[in-house]
């Protein structure tokens, strides 16, 4: 699939969460949100309540008590590894509970490092949500996971359908990672069989937004992402440097296009199984850099761009096709990378999600 124009288009412009905060819909629903101080979480949580619906947030940290608090969202502390956490909870008929709490690399520094925490996070955790939601009588469970454990199919410009299965990389640091990550979707689905709870897995590329995009751990070392240091360069006014092979790129998504999948999700019956919520474009290197350097160049001097193809740039390509997921759930991506970035900017200057970056922080150190 050829990659398209990285240019934002109006359509593109506009906020498929533009719903006035407190606006009821006509079926408000009860929902429970696992890893609710996340970065998924947080923005979903802010759509939920602007669709009028009633939400329970959980977490395992105390990050985001008071930002709900404001908010007058109910904010209860569960790890998920202990059942006992969960009788802290309200015992209802949730209509929704999504499972967005994880263990992943891109948070566990290389001292911390133990790949039993990825088994008893990832998959005794969930398999302890699963119990729950059949305790309480939910209506379905939504796992969103990682596409991570499709790595043996990447190849350069070949979308992955859900058909395709899974291809796990057994070496490196998303190993344990995608071995769990494997089982708990089994796991949902299992449940699914057995006990009728209807289950919803979404495939994630990586999420683009406002919060978790200045520093993450590579291989359990700090390092500050590539797509910060290309804003950083930009605002500064400085070259930008794109590494290795240009035209290599990579299938990402924008935070609010995830949210607004969940959104339709939760409100169409008869939804279950895995779908793809990608973006289906092949954004190269080249188009990142030129797109962030025209966004954020700090002057009206024309942006400078230093291509050195001798240096490898160690960046995985990958596609996915979401046509599934556009069918069943009637939605599709609204923001191309000009307009998640021009969003991204806005996002930044409200500092409404301060506390993501300020958590984000703090676990760096």
């Amino acid at each position: 699939m050829p990659a398209r124009d990285a240019s934002a288009s109006p359509a593109a412009l506009q906020s498929p969460l533009e719903t006035a905060p407190g606006t009821p819909t006509v079926d408000k629903k009860n929902i429970l949100v696992f890893g609710a101080s996340g970065f998924i979480g947080t923005y979903l949580i802010d759509a939920l309540l602007a669709e009028g619906h009633e939400v329970t947030a959980s977490d395992i940290s105390d990050e985001g008590r008071d930002f709900y608090a404001h908010k007058n969202v109910a904010y209860v502390n569960v790890d998920i590894t202990r059942r006992e956490d969960f009788n802290r909870l309200e015992r209802k008929a949730y209509d929704a509970v999504v499972h967005l709490a994880a263990c992943q690399p891109a948070n566990v520094a290389e001292k911390k490092y133990d790949p039993r925490d990825y088994i008893n996070v990832n998959v005794i955790g969930t398999l302890n949500i699963l119990d729950f939601c059949r305790e309480c009588g939910a209506g379905k469970i939504i796992y969103a996971s990682s596409h991570r454990n499709t790595q043996g199919l990447w190849a350069a410009n070949r979308a992955i359908t859900e058909e395709d299965g899974r291809a796990v990389k057994y070496s490196g640091e998303y190993a344990m990672f995608s071995i769990s990550e494997s089982a708990a979707q089994d796991c949902v689905l299992h449940y699914q069989a057995q006990h009728g709870l209807p289950g919803i897995l979404f495939r994630l590329p990586p999420v683009y937004g406002y919060g978790p995009h200045t520093e993450i751990f590579k291989d359990g070392k700090p390092i500050k992402t590539g797509f910060q240091i290309f804003i950083d360069k930009a605002l500064a006014c400085q070259p930008l440097e794109v590494w290795g092979d240009s035209e290599v790129g990579r299938d990402i998504i924008y935070v609010k296009d995830v949210v607004a999948a969940f959104l339709q999700a939760i409100s169409r019956p008869g939804i279950t199984g895995l779908y793809n919520i990608t973006s289906g474009v092949y954004l190269t290197l080249r188009d990142q850099a030129e797109t962030i350097a025209r966004t954020f160049w700090g002057s009206d001097e024309e942006p400078v761009i230093v291509f050195r193809p001798e240096i490898d740039n160690g960046m995985d390509a990958f596609l996915y096709d979401n046509a599934k997921a556009c069918r069943d759930l009637d939605w599709s991506p609204r923001y191309d990378f000009r307009a998640m970035l021009i969003d991204y900017q806005n996002e930044t200057e409200t500092g409404k999600y301060r506390y993501l970056v300020d958590k984000r922080l703090k676990m760096l150190k």
